[in-house]
């Protein structure tokens, strides 16, 4: 299964009837119900992303459409039935496709069955000697109705893909290049050969947007800056038929023709100014009266187009992208940047309903260094918790794919064109998803100020949705909080600081008699601990809660979390240790380090020493709860992403064995995550799935939901088989760095090995079988290195 696709990358579309809204999704086209915001169905088959659906308009029974994707083709739908009718392979990708005879008249589609004819902006063909131009991408028609070549015609080559814009009576077709729009007046009988008449607008700035009067020859721009400007009667000389006459009579002196530059062929050109950042959405009401503009402050702004008044939308809460009309003149939807598309009723100027996708990755990374881009997952019911621009926590469904609610962590209004001053940078949630905390900051300015806020909330057993309950402001004076883990059977949290300090918080349930037996839950600090004033960079819970691991630099401190007493000091790797967690119910506890070099290893908590460990730089793990599994998300050094088709690999490990059990490679792993689930065999359809799942969240937050213990392990693709020790970045521990590479071990065999689907052959086992154990190093190379690793697994108890 998978979801967390984008619903904005490409214009929606109304079914004929208004009751469905077709939305580009991914490789797939999902189809919502417009009463309820839920999916109801998609099309399947583009093999990439879809840059364009087409809905043909007719009576509302009909119900087809046209769809386009970057894997170069075009597919015609009857989306009742969910079934692909017709396919065209252009063989480049597709960046934008109108189709201008879909729109004409019933009058000028009577007679003859003429042709469909698409417009589309696609990447440039390579030259006879098979290099790409320099110009990526071309505008072309294609025949739709009978297909066998694309059109010699191209109608403009371009630096960068351009989204074509058309007009809704079909007549005119434009583009905005840099400071230029580009306007194409459609033949009103269309063929191959056919030219269309051009003209070009100019401005100073760089346009951003642009749209079409519904009746009249008006077209209206945004720019970079804020500004919109409204071209009247444009192509009054060069789109002039015979006996075709304007509303306003032809004027040829720049004096009669106010605000246009360049004697551009327009009547006139007036600027209106509202927005403080770059227009991205404009689109004219259906009757022409009202022109509606939207950009980056996230208002939608309702222009009277002849009095040039305005009224306002306020308080959307994200940018907006695009707007779309319905067959019913009263609705109308907003696609916004935070992955949410709103049913808009526009007599009301009201949201009725919203499509909610899961929130983008937050734009501010970089402003805060203790920020974790880790999402928080709640394993037993299938959802994850993200961080959002707007100051907040949006609890997603992986198994229904839809938003479900938000929480707001900071009580302030958001507004998306402000400075970043508020930043959210960490959320952690219990194992049975009862308890979370959050971590705000508030960021100083000009080096003054700054505040850190710790707030741990609870799941209110009826409305199932968390509420504060404490509010701790600097709970390690001015250290930013590194790590928090929640005791896994008892209301007990404990929270890390680089400060050099750990405190332990334990829950205190107020209780009332009259009529309520659950009034509020306070925390409150239970202990402190530190060693050696050593930042203390991660914590965890064993599984029965009865130790508790802090991580402090590259040493792993043991305690007894009611006692507060150190138990022990584990080993020492050789980077600041940035991730402990305990291998479910096992011995084992697993440590993550990161910088210069990285480090994987398993401890064991019996022998209080390094079990094994690999040279590998890990972006996420995470443990099975009841099995000694655990899975991590390893990124690839750049000089072999190639050979992996991807920058990262999934490995799975049973906790005594340093083989792999099994391995995918991945794209985008970077600010990925990755959980185990209990499956829901119900709601995934297939009654033959496992307990367990596999989550994988990449970086932009789209998923994939699989078994990790099916060997054709269908629901993710693998692009490549490897080997772990090509991962690491300076040679292998443990066996291999005492009696180097084993001879029957070669990188390359599986280099042409590719499969669509599923788990590895455990390249790994032929490192350490098939080879004599007398075959070693001459003895002066075997002690020194013997000595070195006896030396890296010596274990330090503090007296």
């Amino acid at each position: 299964m998978r979801g967390g696709q984008s619903y904005v990358s490409c214009p929606p579309s109304f079914s004929n009837d208004g009751n469905r809204l077709l939305v580009g999704c991914g490789t797939s086209v999902a189809i919502f119900s417009t009463a309820t915001a839920l999916q109801v169905s998609s099309l399947e088959g583009h093999t990439s992303t879809v840059t364009s659906v087409v809905v043909v308009p007719g009576s509302k029974i009909l119900n087809y459409c046209w769809t386009s994707s970057l894997d170069g083709t075009i597919r015609y739908w009857d989306f009742s039935l969910f079934e692909c009718i017709k396919k065209i392979d252009l063989n480049l990708p597709i960046f934008s496709m109108v189709i201008p005879s879909l729109l004409s008249t019933p009058e000028e589609s009577s007679g003859k069955k003429k042709n469909v004819y698409a417009y589309v902006c696609m990447q440039t063909e390579n030259g006879k000697d098979n290099k790409p131009k320099l110009c990526t991408a071309q505008i072309r028609k294609c025949n739709l109705t009978n297909y066998n070549k694309l059109s010699k015609v191209t109608l403009k080559e371009t630096k960068r893909p351009q989204r074509l814009t058309i007009s809704p009576c079909g007549n005119f077709l434009g583009i905005k290049d840099k400071r230029k729009l580009h306007i194409w007046k459609i033949p009103k009988v269309d063929s191959d050969s056919a030219v269309s008449k051009k003209i070009t607008l100019h401005h100073t700035k760089t346009f951003s947007v642009l749209t079409f009067h519904p009746t009249e020859r008006i077209v209206a721009a945004g720019d970079v800056t804020g500004r919109i400007l409204i071209f009247r009667g444009f192509g009054a000389q060069n789109f002039q038929e015979n006996g075709e006459l304007l509303n306003r009579t032809s004027m040829t002196g720049e004096e009669c023709k106010p605000g246009v530059r360049q004697n551009d062929d327009a009547e006139s050109c007036s600027t209106w100014h509202w927005h403080s950042s770059g227009v991205n959405l404009l689109s004219f009401s259906s009757d022409g009266v009202y022109l509606y503009s939207g950009g980056k402050e996230g208002v939608l702004v309702f222009w009277q187009l002849d009095t040039g008044k305005k009224k306002f939308l306020p308080r959307i809460g994200s940018p907006l992208r695009y707007f779309i009309d319905s067959p019913d003149p009263s609705v109308s939807s907003i696609s916004c940047a935070d992955n949410q598309i709103h049913i808009f009723k526009i007599s009301s100027m009201e949201i009725m309903r919203s499509i909610s996708g899961i929130k983008p990755p937050l734009s501010s990374q970089d402003i805060c260094e203790s920020i974790s881009s880790q999402a928080a997952f709640d394993c037993t019911s299938g959802l994850v918790a993200v961080q959002t621009e707007n100051y907040g926590i949006q609890f997603y469904s992986l198994f229904a794919n839809r938003g479900l609610y938000e929480i707001q962590v900071c009580e302030r209004n958001y507004q998306p064109v402000d400075d970043v001053t508020v930043v959210v940078t960490m959320v952690e949630l219990s194992v049975d998803g009862s308890m979370m905390g959050t971590v705000e900051v508030k960021l100083p300015e000009e080096g003054i100020g700054g505040l850190i806020c710790l707030k741990l909330w609870d799941l209110d057993s009826d409305t199932k949705r968390f509420s504060m309950s404490t509010l701790i402001y600097e709970p390690h004076r001015d250290a930013h909080i590194s790590a928090i883990a929640f005791h896994p059977t008892r209301h007990m949290a404990v929270t890390s600081s680089y400060g050099g300090d750990f405190k332990i918080w334990v829950c205190r349930e107020e209780t009332q008699q009259k009529g309520q037996t659950h009034q509020n839950f306070s925390w409150m600090c239970h202990a402190v601990g530190s060693y050696k004033n050593k930042a203390m960079r991660a914590a965890a819970f064993s599984a029965d809660g009865s130790v508790l691991a802090v991580a402090a630099d590259t040493v792993i401190t043991l305690w007894d979390p009611d006692k507060n007493e150190l138990i022990a000091v584990v080993g020492e790797t050789p980077s600041p240790i940035g991730r402990l967690i305990f291998v479910g119910k096992s011995e084992n506890l697993l440590s993550v380090s990161h910088g210069s070099t990285p480090q994987l290893s398993v401890w064991s908590m019996s022998k209080l020493a390094a079990s094994w460990s690999y040279r590998l730089e890990i972006e996420a793990v995470s443990c099975a709860l009841d099995l000694s599994y655990f899975a991590v998300i390893a990124l690839l050094p750049k000089s072999i992403e190639r050979m992996f088709k991807g920058d990262g690999i999934i490995l799975v490990f049973n906790a005594t064995d340093p083989t792999p059990m099994a391995s995918w490679s991945v794209t985008k792993a970077k600010g990925g995550s990755i959980a185990f689930l209990k499956g829901n065999p119900s709601e995934l359809a297939d009654e033959k799935s496992s307990k367990t799942l596999l989550a994988y969240l990449n970086g932009d937050r789209e998923y994939v939901l699989f078994d990790p213990y099916d060997k054709e392990a269908r629901e993710l693709n693998m692009t490549m088989q490897g080997d772990l020790v090509g991962l690491e970045d300076n040679g292998q521990f443990g066996y291999t760095s005492i009696y180097g590479e084993l001879p029957v071990f070669d990188l390359k065999r599986n280099k042409a090995s590719s499969v669509f689907s599923g788990a590895s052959n455990r390249p790994w086992e032929t490192i350490f079988n098939g080879s004599s154990s007398h075959m070693l190093p001459p003895l002066t190379k075997l002690c020194s290195e013997f000595l070195e690793s006896l030396l890296e697994k010596k274990t330090s108890i503090i007296e």
